[in-house]
């Protein structure tokens, strides 16, 4: 009897509980009616002007709101009009015209979100009370009743706040939208801003992301599948969910057969294909030129600002030549071509432009970010030594007839030295040709003339130099090493600099970028020309590129000639062997080689069993990028200056002791220093390779005969200190 009594208690429980389970659902049933007839309502005496207050103060005014920006994403094209990639960015957006896609999109969209989109005027009565009446009999939201031109006023302008006057002001604004701009161009907007998923907005990004595609290529299938994805681009994402995206892409296909928009047989041939097809697009992933892409993006972000570049749909056209890149690639992996062989930078600009054709790197580190070829600083070796040339000839030395003796060097006087800090100087051999020349001291890369010679120079006029032809230096400050390259650059900063002397004394900044187009189709003319200005007389380059020449027919850059064209180059190698260069040029391009381990400054003691010098490896590379880079090209000579350089007598100046050695001839000198202080800086190694016999390699006409030379005094093994003096010593102020 209990037990009877206990079950016709829990019967009457549940009773009660299915009761006012039905009341709840009764009343939520009445107030999505009553919303709905609302909503119409209030969008109905707006359209009649009954209720133009409340539309008002809901914003209702399409002149006073701005779009919201979507964004759209950048390009970068080479020079052939390839492209490079696209810049990476948070939305992938690539506006395009009707024209540009499927002629199934527009069908299959309008099928799916809004039927009677050609017929209602922005707002669709009908279509809200039947989406009312269908969430009221299911008891649950299952359509919004939003229309596309109040789904393109979202995205547009009132955003995706879910609230009464929000939803009022959006149909308002749909219904002066609709009564200003096409179905055409609405239709348009809303295909290229309505989002897809997986970071794609708008149909093009969506055909890229999810078929590999353009939105112009999209089958009946495909386009199906993509209109299904605005209403739950979560719920229905084919690449994690692909049962519930082939569901709905069903579901889209039957909206547009019953829409009159395919027939039975298009419809059963679509229905039938049970895979999605998806192929990954790659094209806001991909990136060819990574180095050189990392530059472009550098430049444009100082110009225009990290959010435009990213999201601001510029076309951006560079420089870069897919050929050279290929072939620069190619040199350094065919000479270094073991997993533990150091890295290796390439970087090809082209004289009096400053265009950059070729900038790439071979690194050993997976997932590298960091720009070798344009971010790297490291120590220039005896490729600086072209920069206290070229000082040397501006002040007057002529490097013919002007001797120094080959010796070790100890600078202990001076503003640049001291007895309690001396800087010690030797050869690369420590072997010593006593009393030469400036140029047979550059062919043979002579440490010690050299360290004598910037001296006399003055350091700081060196420094002057280098940054007249754009070399950015670590440390940035004059020491007495910095004519042996004891100071830190970067292989994009001294192939500007060789760059100079083939342009006869121009330099042109680098130059990545030729064209930027910009969203609204306008070209920004900021790009179009080259920054040039004249740094050296024609003069000073043309004897410069004089004694580079010989250096790469007989001195250390030998082997770097491809026997047709000219061309002229310094090898460089800092004293522990960590850094190896050769920069050289020839009348189309200047090209510079570094190689190194990324890790820092260690010592390349064993590559292929050999140490690295600037002539080991590098000239190789140097060689076989620029003979397939010109083999095309018809020779072109350098060309000869309209003024030539002038020269006079100048003293050398005593800052130390030269060690003994053995030689027909060598020179004494009188003090000629600059009042700056530094401390002593490391040496840095040079090559000793054996010159011939003094070869002028002038072209035609010859220069005139200097205004004063030097001949080599009587033979001496130690020099004496004369008394010192400080200043200039009569020559030209450093600039």
């Amino acid at each position: 009897m209990s037990r009877r009594r206990d079950q016709e208690f829990l019967a009457r429980h549940n009773m009660r509980k299915r009761k006012r389970t039905d009341r709840i659902r009764r009343r939520r049933r009445t107030g999505l009616v009553i919303a709905a007839i609302g909503v119409a309502a209030a969008v109905s005496l707006v359209v009649v002007g009954v209720g133009a207050g409340v539309a008002l103060s809901a914003g209702c005014d399409l002149n006073a709101l701005q779009p919201v920006n979507i964004g759209a994403n950048s390009f970068v094209y080479a020079d052939d009009g390839s492209l490079l990639g696209s810049i990476p960015a948070e939305r992938n957006r690539v506006p395009v015209t009707m024209a540009k896609i499927s002629p199934w999109l527009p069908k299959a969209t309008v099928a799916i979100e809004d039927r009677r989109f050609y017929e209602h005027g922005g707002v669709d009565y009908i279509g809200i009370a039947r989406a009312a009446w269908q969430d009221v009999t299911a008891g649950k939201v299952l359509q919004g009743g939003s229309t596309i031109t109040q789904q393109l006023v979202r995205n547009l302008y009132t955003g995706q706040q879910r609230t009464f006057s929000r939803k009022l002001k959006e149909a308002c604004l749909a219904i002066k939208l609709a009564n200003k701009w096409s179905k055409q161009r609405i239709l348009n907007d809303y295909l290229n801003t309505v989002y897809y998923g997986n970071h794609a907005y708008g149909i093009e990004a969506a055909a890229e992301t999810y078929f590999s595609r353009h939105a112009k290529a999209l089958t009946l299938p495909q386009a199906a599948l993509l209109a299904g994805l605005p209403q739950a681009p979560s719920s229905y994402d084919p690449f994690v969910n692909p049962k519930d995206a082939l569901a709905r892409r069903d579901e889209v296909l039957n909206a547009m057969l019953k829409n009159g928009d395919i027939d039975q047989a298009q419809f059963a041939g679509a229905i039938a294909q049970r895979s999605l097809h998806l192929k990954p697009g790659s094209l806001y992933s991909s990136i060819r030129e990574p180095y050189f892409f990392s530059y472009v993006i550098d430049q444009l972000e100082q110009q225009y600002g990290a959010n435009t570049v990213r999201e601001g749909g510029l076309k951006v056209y560079t420089t870069i030549d897919p050929r050279l890149q290929r072939l620069a690639r190619k040199a350094m992996s065919e000479t270094l071509p073991y997993s533990t062989d150091p890295a290796a930078a390439l970087v090809s600009i082209q004289p009096g432009t400053g265009a950059i054709r070729a900038m790439t790197a071979l690194v050993r580190r997976k997932g590298n970010q960091f720009n070798l070829a344009a971010q790297s600083l490291r120590q220039a070796g005896s490729t600086f030594k072209t920069f206290v040339l070229a000082s040397a000839i501006e002040r007057g030395i002529d490097p013919d007839n002007t001797y120094y003796t080959s010796a070790p060097f100890t600078c202990t006087v001076g503003p640049w030295c001291s007895p309690l800090d001396p800087w010690n100087v030797h050869t690369y051999e420590n072997t010593y040709a006593g009393t030469e020349s400036i140029t047979r001291a550059t062919l043979q890369s002579d440490n010690t003339i050299y360290a004598q010679l910037t001296l006399d120079v003055g350091p700081k006029y060196v420094w002057n130099m280098a940054h007249r032809l754009g070399v950015q230096m670590s440390p940035d400050k004059p020491v007495a090493s910095i004519g042996l390259g004891s100071l830190s650059v970067s292989p994009l900063d001294m192939a500007a600099a060789y760059a100079t002397f083939p342009a006869m004394g121009v330099y042109a900044k680098p130059r990545a970028i030729t064209k930027v187009v910009l969203a609204n189709g306008k070209v920004d003319k900021t790009w179009e020309k080259p920054q040039t200005h004249r740094v050296l007389s024609d003069g000073v380059a043309w004897e410069v590129t004089n004694v580079l020449n010989q250096n790469a027919l007989y001195g250390t850059g030998a082997g770097s000639s491809d026997g047709i064209h000219p061309n002229a180059g310094k090898t460089g190698t800092t004293e522990n062997h960590a850094d190896a260069w050769f920069d050289g040029y020839t009348r189309e391009l200047s090209t510079v080689v570094w190689m190194g381990y990324q890790a820092g400054e260690i010592p390349m003691l064993d590559v292929h069993g050999v140490s690295v010098q600037g002539a080991t490896y590098a000239v190789p590379i140097w060689h076989q990028f620029m003979a397939a880079a010109l083999w095309h090209r018809p020779a072109e000579p350098f060309p000869t200056p309209k003024h030539y350089p002038t020269y006079h007598y100048f003293q050398k100046g005593y800052y130390g002791s030269l060690g003994y050695v053995y030689t027909p001839t060598t020179t004494t000198s009188t003090t000629t220093t600059q009042a700056a202080t530094t401390s002593a800086a490391p040496t840095t190694a040079a090559h000793t390779t054996p010159a011939p016999p003094k070869t002028t390699m002038h072209a035609a006409p010859p220069p005139p005969p200097p205004t004063t030379t030097e001949a080599p005094p009587p033979a001496t093994t130690v020099e004496a200190p004369p008394p010192t003096t400080s200043g200039d010593g009569g020559q030209t102020p450093s600039p």
